[in-house]
């Protein structure tokens, strides 16, 4: 393969290799942390921000993705909807990531760190 994007070797047998992009386990990693109740919206840096405001969604906005040693590592950033518990919306993300991630792909996670970047004041929730 010439692609220059990162990935983990999954599987390997005498039909081939399976590879996963890192792109994809931080897809993943974004959308079950959306999926927990008290997450605003994911943080990003400017130029993800700026991607998402001309339309274009970047579904791995606020994921950091890196392999050590056979294990996964995840940056997660994330904005939370005024009202909620940090300490218990951060643990369900952690939870949430760590087993999307294992599920859908059998690596193992090794941790899951989760920055909150903001309160949205605005939110619904």
């Amino acid at each position: 393969m010439a692609d220059n994007r990162k990935t983990f070797k999954i599987k390997s047998d005498s039909v081939g290799d399976v590879r996963i992009a890192d792109e994809v386990v931080a897809i993943i990693a974004g959308l079950a942390a959306t999926e927990v109740e008290g997450v605003s919206s994911m943080a990003g840096n400017i130029t993800n921000e700026i991607v998402s405001r001309l339309g274009m969604k970047n579904l791995s906005k606020g994921i950091v993705v890196e392999v050590l040693d056979e294990e996964v590592k995840v940056d997660v950033a994330i904005n939370i909807a005024y009202g909620f518990s940090i300490p218990e919306v951060s643990s369900k993300v952690q939870d949430k990531v760590k087993n999307a991630i294992e599920n859908m792909t059998g690596l193992n996670v090794a941790v899951v760190n989760v920055r909150i970047a903001s309160v949205d004041m605005e939110s619904d929730s």
